[in-house]
């Protein structure tokens, strides 16, 4: 297995280690060994775990040798033992969900927020039921001369969230875990620093003077806060017994008996304890431009010769030639080189919502049997009740419940309609009947995933945190979690204008906006600024092709309910043209084939609360990806019973990258056919699939992402995070790994032979980089395989 371990793992610079570690770069029969392998590399022995395994670890390795780890979750039980380890000890703050820690002595329900911690001889049971999220920290024997007086007890021990210093640790360790692929030596070096001060802190307030005898105990008690405060002070060259006995309230003679009695002067005791923290200075890659001199100065010592003997007698080498040492050796494996803010909090699906009226076609009562049964057909229409704007929910009611093999011809409206409602809204009584928004009535209050009462950013009822108006969603009946679900696309076409004025006409919106990886990089004035472009679709001599009808820069619009919108901010929001100026010598004499497609497919999350609509993820949701359209089927894994698939974001066309954020936003109207594939039966490319997978004639199409998990692996932050920390980097990254799986796993290759074939016969390409959650796509041509 160490050979075959997916690492991601390199050596910065400064000496810190990284290793990226995530289940799903593995076959699912892989998942619990390779899980298993990465723990004990970090002393966890892994006893049980879901049977749906996910993990995923991120770990960080200072040049300090402090390790710090984060472990992301389904249901496991964990033993950590240090036992063999020459380490100081040992914390852990769990981030997300509860894990139950026991050891020999004693058992704690750790929650969110809170700490546990123990020395190295003091191994604990770490079981959660449940997701869950923890960062542990592992520091070394070094530390220990940065807490002298110390001593942990037999057990391990618990720090509250509620407790001022719990509160403090638990803020500065998940900052740590939260960019913990991001750190550097540079920003872990004030962590380093506090941790000791901490621990030291922390171990006698908690330590009972029972348990240290009497007043033997008090005297110790005494010693430490002595020694602590030794410690802040070590910097001031004019410390000394006088100064530490009148902050104490002691005589400088008591003072003196209490060192002595520990076998030390405290004269002595300073000078040892600046001489050791010029020799973690002095090794340290981030005082590698200091002179020596001023790391002693820094340190309470006034006199380079004398911190030069005293050095050499303690360490048995000048500072200059311990400066220059190598470092001790380290076994390192050789190994190649726009959302909602933080503060908002999920929202549940809206009451209303929960009583959508039901659909035209009653559900059937016969059993499923695959595509046995007579096929029906359906026709899910675009309405006011079976639409939802902005959001996925396993919460939703089902707007249509079909059978395995039913086929369904489903209206899909852009929400970017209002662009120009003469053309896209006026005579459509469908249409109308969505888009309707007046000082008095808004037909569909929430866009977005954010609240209700728009408390954020003040943009309206959903703060715009997703945008697509998505149909459905359809129930699949049977299907259950671990089944796949296969889309198959057998036409899509335009929604024709209702107007009379454009009959028989189709138009799109094309904006580029101020999420769209072009904005700010411009060459003209004003660099940061919108434009709108309108499209017509035409369809003639048996080609279908686009051409610019007209651009426009956005100017502020206020909408109905009186919200100033600077820029394109809130879906939905009616477009005064009296305001703007349009520009109708746009892109003469150039025409945009037509590739129709959905940008938006997905089930629902396993997540009851309301999820934005914008980042993809492993559920599908806005892939972007021109490929899905007429002739493809979309295989998606069922995350909820009933599947619950939403299809929204129709688009005319769309480049690979939808590089200024958008497509040819245009409504359509599609027939497709829902294929479930039990678990139990899986073979061929769906076997083992827990990922988009598109399919097309000639291509099998794979998706990855920057997280492609990212509910799970960006914790409770997910939907602010996700926007922050994607990179293409990650998303080729994923893609390889998916690609790797599938030609293994599908086309039974040994991964040699996958290595190769990805080389010399794959193609990756960027699909977008305007949702949050950047994707790359990788082609397989199906014609490589002979058999």
């Amino acid at each position: 297995m160490a050979a075959q371990l997916h690492r991601a793992e390199c050596v910065s610079k400064s000496g810190d280690v990284k290793l990226l570690f995530t289940t799903n770069a593995y076959p699912k029969q892989q998942r619990r060994d390779a899980w298993s392998f990465v723990l004990q590399r970090y002393s966890f022995m892994l006893h049980s775990c879901d049977n749906l395994l996910y993990g995923e670890l991120a770990s960080f390795k200072s040049s300090q040798d402090v390790q710090f780890i984060r472990i992301a979750s389904t249901a496991q039980s964990i033993q950590l033992n240090l036992e063999d380890d020459t380490g100081s000890f040992w914390l852990i703050l769990v981030q997300d969900g509860t894990v139950t820690a026991r050891s020999e002595v004693s058992e704690f329900d750790v929650h969110a927020g809170d700490i546990i911690y123990g020395g190295v001889d003091v191994p604990v049971l770490l079981q959660s039921d449940g997701e869950h999220r923890m960062l542990v920290v592992l520091v070394p024997a070094s530390f220990s001369s940065l807490m002298p007086g110390i001593n942990f007890d037999k057990d391990m021990s618990p720090i509250a969230h509620e407790t001022p210093i719990g509160r403090m640790m638990a803020g500065l360790l998940d900052s740590v875990a939260e960019t913990i692929v991001d750190l550097t030596d540079d920003h872990i070096r004030p962590v380093e620093t506090a941790l000791p001060s901490f621990m030291s802190a922390t171990l006698m307030h908690n330590a009972p003077v029972k348990e240290r005898g009497g007043t033997a105990g008090a005297k110790a008690a005494l010693l430490e806060r002595i020694y602590h405060s030794i410690e802040m002070r070590l910097g001031d060259p004019e410390l000394n017994a006088d100064m530490i006995s009148k902050e104490h309230g002691l005589s400088t003679r008591y003072l003196q008996k209490l060192f002595e009695a520990a076998g030390d002067s405290v004269s002595q005791y300073i000078k040892n304890r600046r001489l050791e923290r010029c020799r973690l200075d002095l090794r340290s890659p981030l005082h590698a431009q200091r002179s020596i001199s001023e790391i002693l100065f820094q340190w309470g010592f006034n006199d380079s010769a004398t911190f030069s003997r005293s050095f050499r007698e303690k360490y048995g080498m000048s500072p200059r030639d311990y400066r220059r040492a190598p470092p001790e050796e380290v076994e390192i494996a050789e190994v190649p080189q726009r959302g909602r803010p933080p503060t908002a909090k999920d929202q549940q699906v809206d009451p209303h919502k929960e009583d959508k009226p039901g659909s035209e076609t009653e559900k059937s009562e016969a059993p499923y049997d695959g595509v046995q049964n007579p096929v029906r057909h359906h026709h899910l229409p675009a309405s006011v009740e079976n639409v939802h704007w902005g959001y996925f929910s396993s919460a939703l009611k089902p707007a249509l419940s079909v059978r395995s093999g039913d086929f369904v011809t489903i209206e899909t409206l852009t929400h970017h309609a209002y662009d120009d409602y003469e053309r896209m809204i006026e005579g459509d009584a469908a249409v109308e009947a969505v888009f309707e928004w007046t000082p008095e009535r808004k037909a569909i209050e929430r866009r977005g995933a954010g609240p209700m009462d728009a408390s954020v950013a003040g943009r309206g009822a959903g703060e715009g945190f997703g945008v697509h108006i998505c149909t459905g969603p359809i129930e699949v009946q049977d299907a259950a979690v671990g089944d796949v679900l296969e889309i198959r696309i057998l036409d899509i076409n335009p929604r024709p204008s209702g107007n009379p004025r454009f009959m028989g006409r189709s138009f799109g919106s094309n904006v580029a906006a101020y999420w769209g990886y072009h904005y700010g990089d411009m060459l003209t004035d004003p660099v940061q600024r919108e434009v709108v472009t309108i499209y017509e679709i035409e369809r003639a001599h048996g080609r279908s092709n686009a051409h610019a009808v007209y651009n426009f820069r956005w100017k502020t619009q206020t909408d109905p309910s009186g919200v100033a919108h600077e820029r394109y901010d809130y879906p939905g929001v009616p477009v005064d043209h009296d305001l703007i100026e349009k520009n109708y010598d746009v892109l003469s004499n150039v025409e945009i084939p037509v590739r129709p497609h959905f940008g938006v497919i997905g089930v629902a999350p396993p997540n009851s609360k309301l999820v934005d609509s914008v980042p993809p993820s492993n559920y599908g949701g806005n892939l972007d990806n021109w490929r899905i359209g007429p002739g493809s089927s979309l295989f998606l894994p069922v995350g909820v019973p009933g599947a619950l698939l939403s299809l929204g974001d129709p688009h005319a066309s769309q480049g690979d990258s939808e590089l200024c954020g958008t497509a040819i936003e245009c409504s359509m109207t599609a027939m497709v056919q829902l294929v479930l594939h039990p678990a139990s039966g899986m073979q061929g490319q769906v076997r083992d699939l827990d990922y988009p997978l598109l399919e097309t004639r000639d291509e099998w199409v794979i998706f990855g992402f920057s997280y492609p998990n990212y509910l799970k692996e960006l914790g409770n932050a997910a939907q602010s995070e996700i926007y922050k920390k994607s990179s293409i980097d990650l998303a080729m990254r994923d893609c390889f790994h998916k690609v790797r799986r599938f030609l293994m796993s599908a086309k039974g290759l040994d991964e040699d032979e996958a290595i190769s074939l990805i080389s010399v016969g794959v193609d990756f390409g960027i699909s977008q980089v305007a949702n949050g959650n950047w994707g790359v796509h990788a082609l397989i041509r199906k014609e490589m395989f002979t058999s």
